[in-house]
């Protein structure tokens, strides 16, 4: 039995020898106004979205700011051979249609007018159909009826070409 008794207590002096050392890391507090942190993308601001149309000698610029469905932005038509406009837009987007007001000045005078664009990818195609005269307002006469086919077609741009053009 002594045998046994020394034999346990020489393994637990050589374990106890064989034990590693482990070092404590200290524990480094952080200040809090210090601590470096990713930038929070904003997915709730108004997005910006520039397009531009040509045809022939003719162009149409368009900067559109889209807030959640409420849309607001700058449209000019560079017309070569009759008088160009230059104005605001503001409206909706109702699905794939952005519903516009497009409130512009043209020979001296300033206007208003509806404008439709339906949106599939990065194109814009404006809607024709027949208008009236409702207020001082050029309104289409049924939605309805307004046919998107042979509209002018506005492709994606780049936002520095197309806000140079509208100042």
């Amino acid at each position: 039995m002594k045998k046994y008794m020394a034999l346990a207590a020489l393994s637990v002096l050589i374990i106890s020898c064989n034990k590693k050392d482990e070092t404590v890391k200290p524990v480094v507090p952080t200040d809090s106004l210090q601590t470096h942190q990713e930038p929070v993308a904003d997915t709730l601001g108004a997005k910006t979205f520039c397009y531009l149309g040509v045809t022939g000698k003719d162009s149409i610029f368009v900067s559109i700011d889209d807030n959640l469905g409420t849309l607001s932005g700058k449209m000019a038509y560079k017309n070569s051979e009759k008088d160009s406009s230059k104005g605001e837009l503001f409206g909706f987007k109702s699905g794939d249609t952005l519903k516009l007001t497009y409130e512009f000045a043209s020979e001296g005078t300033t206007s208003k007018r509806d404008i439709f664009f339906i949106q599939k990818g990065n194109i814009l195609t404006e809607g024709i159909g027949d208008q009236k005269d409702e207020n001082g307002t050029i309104r289409y006469a049924d939605e309805k009826k307004i046919a998107y086919k042979d509209g002018q077609k506005l492709e994606t741009a780049d936002c520095k070409v197309v806000t140079k053009a509208l100042n």
